[in-house]
């Protein structure tokens, strides 16, 4: 489970931007087309938050559709995955979206002394 490894680096990547200030909400975009299971992401989320800045902090995944230009039509079209055919035949297809993986917005609390 490739998910244990990447949420491993995700944490360690908030916390760092967070310079030890709480970390409230992390919003996460994953393309469908990536090959991480964002289910996944999240059960080692909560695990790994643990004991951290970012411990009982909102996890949300906004998951990006497959999107593909066809090199022969150039129509657009959404794929479910990494490769498919367009309504004019061809497979010639480059992918548009779909393979992200962003850490998109961070949010921490602000101390008001």
């Amino acid at each position: 489970m490739h998910e244990l490894g990447i949420t491993q680096n995700i944490v360690a990547i908030v916390a760092e931007h967070a310079k030890g200030a709480k970390v409230q909400r992390v919003s996460l975009e994953i393309g469908k087309l990536s090959a991480i299971m964002p289910d996944a992401i999240q059960f080692c989320f909560d695990i790994f938050t643990q004991g951290t800045v970012l411990e009982g902090a909102i996890l949300e995944i906004l998951e990006i559709p497959g999107l593909a230009r066809c090199q022969q039509c150039g129509a657009e079209i959404y794929l479910d995955k990494p490769f498919g055919i367009c309504n004019c035949g061809s497979v010639e297809l480059h992918l548009i979206s779909g393979e992200e993986l962003k850490i998109k917005e961070i949010e921490i609390e602000e101390l008001c002394v």
